[in-house]
């Protein structure tokens, strides 16, 4: 099955956890370094700062991919397309390249046949180029495809790194031709000093942060780190180079242990 997708960059710069003047410099360093793929969130409350870095930047808008994420507060059918465009205003642009449902509705109160319909109608808009979810398990995702269907859907965004590899997830999207995102690639850093990571950081004179992101690149996965130091963004995008051998990728497989690390009370779906 060939992807429609080709368009979603595979390396972006996240802005979780940022704020104020350390998200604006974070990006503003990032476009300077030639990121062009920028990734926030209404609930991250820093659109306005990542659109002020963007419009300072002077790099064209033509040539930036901005992906924002709709908050579950704003997944109601009355709400998520105002919300949207309050997320443009913020963002300093007329349209984002992406808009994602950044969690599944908590208890299922609004249905997601409700909320991806709505992402597609912001999409018939033109307030965002494509659409796609965040945080859906395979059961959420066979709703998503059923509202939409797989083609509309650029990407399901989820937590994956070496200690958490969702392969049930990933393999189901794969089978439906969606790509994956993967956020937190380097599990808060915690991969970073894992001694398989280590070791193979040390034989290919890399970084464990490149091995890392390098791994999740060669698995065909979109990824998003972020930093608020220029050296570790500029460091980050050498990854793109880096090849991993089959005994790397076969040592890094193994070290999958299910360590989940973001699944929020009230808010985490029933994961696969």
């Amino acid at each position: 099955m060939t992807s429609p997708h080709r368009s979603l960059p595979a390396f972006g710069v996240g802005t979780f956890r940022l704020q104020g003047q350390v998200v604006i410099d974070s990006v503003r360093n990032a476009l300077d370094l030639g990121y062009r793929a920028i990734d926030t969130a209404q609930i991250y409350g820093n659109e306005a700062e990542v659109g002020q870095a963007v419009a300072e930047s002077g790099v064209p808008r033509s040539e930036l991919f901005i992906t924002t994420k709709v908050w579950t507060d704003n997944l109601p059918a009355d709400k998520l397309v105002a919300s949207l465009k309050d997320s443009l205003h913020k963002l300093h642009t007329d349209h984002v390249d992406l808009a994602l449902i950044h969690w599944p509705s908590p208890g299922g109160a609004v249905p997601v046949a409700e909320f991806m319909g709505a992402l597609a109608e912001a999409k018939h808009l033109g307030l965002t180029r494509q659409i796609g979810v965040s945080n859906f398990t395979v059961a959420l995702m066979r709703e998503a495809i059923a509202a939409v269907g797989a083609g509309a859907i650029a990407t399901n965004q989820i937590e994956l790194h070496p200690y958490l590899q969702n392969r049930t997830v990933a393999g189901f999207a794969q089978s439906q031709g969606i790509p994956i995102t993967s956020y937190m690639t380097l599990a808060y850093g915690k991969v970073l000093k894992d001694p398989v990571i280590e070791a193979i950081a040390r034989s290919h004179s890399a970084t464990p942060a490149q091995v890392a992101l390098a791994w999740a690149l060669q698995l065909g996965y979109a990824v998003i780190p972020s930093s608020t130091r220029r050296d570790n963004l500029a460091s980050n995008l050498k990854a793109q180079q880096l090849r991993l051998s089959d005994t790397d990728m076969a040592q890094i497989a193994a070290l999958d242990r299910g360590g989940r690390m973001v699944d929020p009370e009230g808010l985490a779906p029933a994961w696969d």
